[in-house]
């Protein structure tokens, strides 16, 4: 069974890491049972990735994509969630693993961003 480990950098905001555990609800309906979906923090708040990836193998995942939950391929995403979800899969040597890219640049999100200022998409993308 494959699982998706959505990972955000963190916040010691409750309300701010509540949002990443909502993602994951939204994302776990999206999907339905055939693939698990958690959620974890680079830092300062818990589930930690450890923690995170270690709950897809407790719930029978053979797959783990780590998706993080960021705009850019800054630091976090090229450099730190990589080595850190490496660290985690090393206790679990018989699970493979993936770390995707961030977001990044896709119509969806120009469509969110005209959603939340109120302005109308006049030239929608056919993608």
């Amino acid at each position: 069974m494959r699982a998706i480990l959505l990972i955000d950098h963190g916040s010691v905001r409750e309300e701010a890491n509540h949002m990443l555990a909502s993602a994951a609800d939204l994302l776990q309906q999206m999907l339905g049972d055939a693939v698990q979906v958690h959620y974890a923090h680079m830092e300062l708040a818990e589930p930690t990735i450890a923690q995170g990836f270690a709950a897809c193998a407790r719930d029978g995942a053979t797959e783990v994509i780590a998706f993080p939950y960021m705009l850019s391929p800054g630091k976090h995403v090229t450099r730190d969630i990589p080595r850190l979800v490496a660290e985690a899969a090393r206790e679990f040597p018989g699970l493979s693993y993936r770390v995707t890219d961030a977001f990044g640049v896709h119509e969806k999100l120009a469509e969110l961003i005209a959603l939340r200022a109120g302005l109308e998409i006049i030239a929608p993308t056919n993608s």
